[in-house]
């Protein structure tokens, strides 16, 4: 078709040079766009579960109802405002830091919903305000769901070759709430060992939550880990923040600390947090005891955790390797921080 053919007679390309341009100029960002792969969020049902089957609601670069031929997927968690839309748009942010065209990388922001959201229907689970982000059962629509066993059937579903032929690599990334799904989820869940077979590698991104769930009963206090000797505080070994009172989907898989801290080590970590995410008066920090007692702050207690591994690693003799970034010059904001380079470059480094 002839260039000019897209503009009617008496079109912008024939009302001066000015204008000529401007319309040359619209023209190239959008093949520029096409070229590397950017494109508008789509909403789209999941269907997951291999028995009983139920809706969750995702937003995705790729049409779903179809085979997607990407060889990596990476998957978003939002925070407690459940926005997976405005996590999609940081996605791609990301995506085009690192230089990941969409035709080899789907990228899937999930959205965890409440009964009360406009989006939520009868046959998805559904959850009580953030009640999700610690993994347990939904409440409401399908219930007795746990979130953990969402991103267990997840994985399943970007396994099967039916629908992703060539998948080689998922990334699941969680921000603030979504970070504290993930940072458990990294520790409890077991839905990567159903991949082993498949050969796709799964890796775990935990940006900035508000709290960590510990293995054991040591916490850092007067500059070691010891264990915790106090009646003031006994919720700081109750699940979330320890393992007293698990859930049932980690009680069933009978594990002991050791044992879940080995599985745990072998895993690809990466944790980040922004330098400027420091305030211990932030409006969604969970400022209850058993989350101060590591920690006054973001930065603070995502450093101390990295110690706790690292004392773990000792104590059991059981090498581990995860990363950490501090991203200089940002507060608690999931949108500015995966669109920095460092974050590309460290989650998608180049070969």
């Amino acid at each position: 078709m002839p260039y000019d053919a897209f503009w009617a007679q008496g079109s912008l390309l024939e009302r001066g040079p000015n204008l000529r341009r401007k319309a040359i100029l619209v023209i190239a960002l959008l093949a520029t766009a096409l070229h590397c792969g950017l494109v508008s969020a789509s909403q789209q049902l999941l269907r997951l579960g291999q028995n009983e089957p139920y809706d969750f609601l995702a937003f995705a670069n790729a049409d779903l109802d179809a085979a997607v031929p990407a060889s990596r997927a990476v998957v978003l968690v939002h925070g407690v405002r459940r926005n997976a839309d405005d996590y999609f748009e940081n996605g791609q942010s990301l995506l085009n830091k690192a230089g990941l065209d969409a035709r080899d990388t789907l990228l899937l922001s999930l959205n965890f919903l409440t009964a009360e959201d406009s989006r939520a229907g009868s046959d998805m689970p559904l959850w009580a305000r953030d009640k999700w982000m610690h993994g347990t059962a939904s409440g409401k629509g399908r219930r007795g769901i746990d979130a953990f066993a969402v991103l267990d059937d997840l994985l399943l579903y970007l396994a099967d070759r039916q629908r992703f032929p060539g998948m080689q690599e998922i990334v699941l990334i969680g921000h603030s709430a979504g970070g504290q799904l993930m940072q458990r989820y990294s520790i409890l869940g077991d839905g990567d060992e159903r991949l082993t077979s498949t050969g796709i590698k799964v890796r775990y991104v935990i940006s900035a939550p508000s709290s960590y769930v510990y293995i054991e009963d040591s916490r850092l206090q007067d500059g070691t880990f010891q264990p915790v000797r106090t009646v003031m505080c006994p919720s700081f070994s109750r699940y979330r923040y320890g393992l007293d009172r698990a859930p049932f989907y980690l009680t069933r898989q009978n594990l002991g600390a050791e044992q879940l801290f080995r599985r745990y080590a072998a895993r690809d970590v990466t944790f980040m947090v922004g330098e400027r995410d420091n305030d211990p008066w932030h409006r969604v920090l969970d400022r209850t005891c058993g989350a101060n007692m590591q920690g006054a702050q973001r930065v603070e207690r995502q450093l101390n955790y990295l110690r706790y591994e690292a004392f773990l690693s000792s104590k059991w003799g059981v090498p581990i390797h995860h990363r950490q970034i501090t991203v200089a010059g940002i507060g608690h904001n999931a949108a500015r921080l995966l669109d920095t380079q460092i974050v590309a470059d460290t989650l998608f480094p180049r070969r």
